[in-house]
């Protein structure tokens, strides 16, 4: 694990020391983290399909279901970060995410406050109805034999 500018050890997210799955991540994380995350992680199981599966990506907790991602989260130095997998939900969102430092993949909040779950359930609910839009797109586009 990595040590952040605090003395608080964080997993790492690659390499050969990260965590090998989801309950690793969490069993390794430190207060706050723990508590703000697994605020998170509740609030995405909610708004989730129930088929949704968890699991790591790219060292991070992930959601995923029928095989594409819906979020991602981690624990950084001096944040937390909730990983939407679509940068138009984050332009589609700006207004709920005035406060919070955005990028064009990711969005930051404070270690020891979670984004609000609303929130949280809005943006999976939102993710979840782009990954269905693209399988309907995607599975009309294949030519019928």
């Amino acid at each position: 694990m990595k040590r952040s500018a605090d003395a608080v050890m964080l997993p790492p997210l690659m390499g050969p020391g990260r965590a090998p799955d989801v309950e690793t991540y969490f069993a390794w994380l430190p207060e706050p983290y723990y508590t703000t995350l697994d605020t998170v992680r509740k609030a995405i199981r909610a708004a989730a399909p129930k088929a949704a599966t968890e699991g790591i990506y790219y060292g991070m907790p992930a959601f995923h279901h029928k095989g594409s991602g819906l979020v991602a989260y981690a624990a950084f130095k001096g944040h937390c970060s909730l990983f939407p997998l679509s940068g138009s939900l984050i332009a589609q969102f700006s207004e709920d995410l005035a406060g919070y430092k955005t990028s064009k993949g990711t969005i930051q909040f404070s270690v020891d406050k979670p984004l609000p779950a609303a929130l949280v359930k809005k943006i999976v609910k939102a993710r979840v109805a782009q990954n269905e839009a693209r399988a309907v797109a995607k599975n009309s586009a294949k030519p019928t034999p």
